[in-house]
């Protein structure tokens, strides 16, 4: 393990909860458990007055015409539904020219979202990467931000820290799946712990009545021309995305 803030397994940690497949979609409830705390906080009065922290999972992405962003955003909320737990979302850097963007039609981004840094990655306890596909790996402006971390891999400092990915493609034979395949080998470089969903989103997973993104390897979205936006279920798979890493994410901070 490297000098970083990852975390260790402990043979002695409590199950996860069983996300059985079913024949119908899982819901992911809170364990019930407290927040971390912080012991070392001062005593007053001759009692320990803890501070409780809130786990933090960073939801980092890339999105040109918002699909990846509503994915995001469920994501955000599915981390949040889990006591102790809270996504952050961030942007990463545009690497394209304003000319460029606007000759591409590219919708201006709002300030709500901050960009992030390289260096903030390790305040993380958990991270989901999001990006649109492009021949079927991540799109040039996710690869430059991985690119950018040379100073964390050489030090392992994001060495396991849980991590997973979201995607978007055009079509259905676009790269879903192929997106994520790629993706893993930066994830293994910094020594991150790949976290699929598998079929823990039960019949949700298995319905062949409606056209639908997402994967056992994460949650994802079919932009079409660009114009479509997600549908209800893309939106849930993403919801149940961000549920499924705060529990995983608990259950090592628990270990």
């Amino acid at each position: 393990m490297g000098k970083g803030g990852g975390c260790m397994q402990s043979k002695d940690r409590a199950p996860l909860g069983a996300v059985p497949v079913s024949d119908r979609s899982i819901s992911i409830e809170g364990e019930g458990e407290n927040p971390i705390t912080d012991v070392s906080a001062p005593i007053q009065d001759g009692v320990l007055q803890q501070v409780t922290k809130k786990l933090r999972i960073f939801i980092v992405f890339y999105s040109m015409y918002g699909h990846i962003e509503g994915l995001a955003k469920k994501m955000k909320k599915g981390v949040d539904g889990i006591e102790g737990v809270e996504g952050v979302l961030y942007r990463v850097p545009e690497i394209l020219a304003p000319e460029v963007l606007e000759q591409m039609k590219v919708p201006p981004k709002g300030d709500e979202i901050p960009l992030i840094s390289v260096d903030k990655l390790i305040e993380a306890d958990g991270l989901l990467f999001g990006f649109p596909t492009r021949y079927g790996s991540m799109a040039a402006q996710m690869k430059a931000f991985f690119d950018s971390t040379g100073n964390l891999w050489r030090e392992q400092k994001l060495a396991g820290i849980p991590a997973g990915f979201f995607v978007s493609t055009g079509t259905q034979g676009g790269g879903q799946e192929t997106t994520a395949w790629t993706a893993i080998t930066q994830l293994a470089h910094h020594g991150m712990l790949y976290v699929p969903i598998g079929y823990t989103f039960g019949a949700g997973m298995f319905k062949m009545d409606s056209i639908r993104g997402g994967s056992p390897y994460g949650a994802g979205v079919f932009s079409g021309d660009g114009t479509r936006p997600p549908n209800e279920t893309e939106l849930a798979l993403a919801e149940h995305q961000g549920k499924y890493m705060a529990m995983i994410v608990k259950r090592f901070a628990h270990s």
